[in-house]
């Protein structure tokens, strides 16, 4: 076995990423990390020294020794500082370090670890959300989730709450156990062990039992330092984790060179595909015969085929029908909401359009908090937007007219709706849950996303910045983009003792008009007459017959 040494991040995610992160330097370039992937490295550091300063703040009474803050400068010193505070018996040591296990090939740290019995769980923290709310418990039913109040170990079941598992929180905690474990400080046997969770709302530890998932981690993490040694060969393929990741120009340069068939088709699709013989965007478009036998997942086979030869003919989109719809309606709003992360929703930007009287002006209107997230000016902000937009369907109801609020992809939207529902029904104007769900489930709200989707097979991807140009639409803004966006709310708002620059607060309203715009004229072009000049995906599957 190789001199790999693995921290947590190396036990999910590509594993093509981990072999060129752990390639030999004089082999390859460094790429440095995306700026998304650096704003959400800097906000996790931000949350978790939060939490730390809550959690020392509750153990603020304790004797002397009992809790220990490990902040030494380098990490061979933290680790002894934290194998001397165990040695001590302290109860709470935060910050803490696990020293290297240079013969297992491991190495982690905990943002705290608690002690229980003769030995120690693990604790982390997370910036994101851990848990979702139950709304309405089963009664006579025993939670299955256990969670613990912030000021010590105390699970009980939590029929309030609902796990939100995510693989890399289960593997870094498993990690931190199996570490403990080798040294002999693990509170109790490795397939008893638990471990705890704090996420972005760090109002509970949640209990996450580690010992079904040992197995799970010893198989993934002998794979993986076989790849960090370089035992397992691995090559490029486009996931989702590419959006983010520093090393995708190389890869995306190497995929293109050799026209690989994940650049149109990705996931488990791709590896069918490959196993049966069909490794090049090529091979795909010229594909003939039945689909493959065991072709699974959402994207129909034939649609990666028309896909293909889009791709290779550099066609934007294929029709699905001879004439696409999209539903209109008399009074039309487009919405687009902006959130930072999981902190919330600081803003809802608006446009309305009166098919009926074209003497009405097109008019865009954002709601909006400039107070940093979480705030609950949000719930303020959110109310304002629920109750111009209910004014607005009411009135068109009475006036005997249709209405319609549009979206682009209601996932986010519905997420923070909801949310924002739950997190400030306390406050005035905010609307009950069950009002936002008879809402999102009726005609009056449409995704335009999904309108796309069911009338177009798009080979580059369904996002709005690809789609609405193919439509005539560009944004002002040459950097406008998610990731952007974030980095100007930071500072607009001067979050995380970032320079506040308040420019760019104009800059967040600009993109996000753009954004409601761009939905406004990608549907007014689906309904109308210039789409008609996209090929139709029947016609294009039909020469392969």
């Amino acid at each position: 076995m190789g001199s790999a040494i693995l921290g947590a991040r190396n036990l999910t995610g590509c594993e093509h990423r981990l072999a060129l992160d752990f390639s030999p330097r004089d082999d390859v370039v460094t790429e440095p990390e995306t700026a998304e992937a650096n704003r959400r490295i800097e906000a996790a550091q931000a949350h978790r020294r939060t939490v730390l300063d809550l959690i020392a703040g509750l153990q603020s009474g304790r004797p002397e020794g009992a809790v220990v803050a490990v902040n030494e400068a380098d990490h061979r010193a933290r680790a002894a500082a934290t194998v001397a505070a165990m040695d001590a018996g302290a109860e709470w040591i935060l910050q803490a370090s696990l020293p290297t296990d240079v013969e297992r090939g491991r190495r982690g740290h905990a943002e705290a670890l608690l002690r229980r019995g003769d030995g120690y769980l693990p604790i982390i923290v997370v910036n994101h959300r851990v848990t979702t709310v139950v709304a309405e418990p089963r009664a006579g039913e025993t939670p299955s989730l256990l969670t613990s109040p912030l000021f010590g170990w105390h699970p009980e079941p939590d029929a309030t709450r609902a796990f939100r598992s995510q693989r890399r929180d289960v593997m870094r905690l498993a990690q931190l156990a199996a570490m403990l474990d080798e040294l002999g400080r693990l509170d109790v046997p490795r397939d008893e062990a638990v471990g705890g969770l704090i996420g972005l709302d760090a109002d509970c530890i949640v209990v996450v039992p580690l010992g079904d998932a040992a197995a799970d981690y010893d198989a993934t993490f002998a794979r993986r330092r076989a790849i960090a040694g370089g035992e397992v060969r691995t090559a490029p393929r486009r996931v989702s984790e590419c959006r983010s990741c520093h090393w995708w120009p190389r890869c995306e340069a190497e995929l293109t060179d050799r026209r690989d068939v994940s650049l149109v088709v990705g996931g488990n699709q791709g590896q069918v595909l490959r196993d049966a013989g069909v490794l090049t965007i090529d091979q795909l478009a010229d594909y003939r015969g039945a689909q493959p036998d065991d072709w699974t997942g959402a994207i129909p086979f034939e649609d990666t085929v028309v896909s293909a030869k889009c791709w290779v003919r550099d066609i934007p989109l294929a029709r699905r029908r001879h004439r696409p719809r999209v539903q209109r309606a008399d009074i039309e709003v487009d919405v687009d909401m902006e959130s930072y992360s999981e902190r919330g929703a600081y803003m809802w930007g608006t446009l309305l359009t009166d098919n009926t009287d074209a003497s009405r002006p097109v008019v865009y209107r954002p709601f909006v908090t400039w107070d940093p997230l979480p705030s609950r000016d949000e719930g303020r902000s959110f109310a304002a937007f629920w109750a111009w937009l209910m004014t607005e369907r009411n009135a068109a109801r009475d006036a005997g007219k249709t209405f319609a609020a549009y979206c682009y992809s209601q996932h986010a939207e519905n997420r923070w709706l909801r949310g924002s529902a739950d997190r400030f029904g306390d406050m005035p104007g905010v609307p009950s849950r069950a009002s936002v769900d008879a809402f999102i489930s009726s005609r009056e709200w449409v995704d335009v996303f999904e309108a796309v989707g069911d009338n177009f097979v798009c080979p580059k991807g369904k996002g709005l910045k690809r789609i609405a140009p193919v439509a005539g639409f560009n944004w002002r803004d040459d950097e406008a983009g998610g990731e952007a966006s974030m980095e100007w709310y930071a500072a607009a708002v001067g979050l995380d003792g970032t320079l506040r620059d308040e420019t760019q607060r104009a800059r967040l309203l600009q993109y996000n008009e753009d954004d409601v715009r761009a939905t406004k004229v990608l549907r007014e072009w689906i309904s109308g007459d210039d789409v008609l000049a996209l090929p139709l995906s029947a016609d294009l599957l039909a020469e392969n017959a």
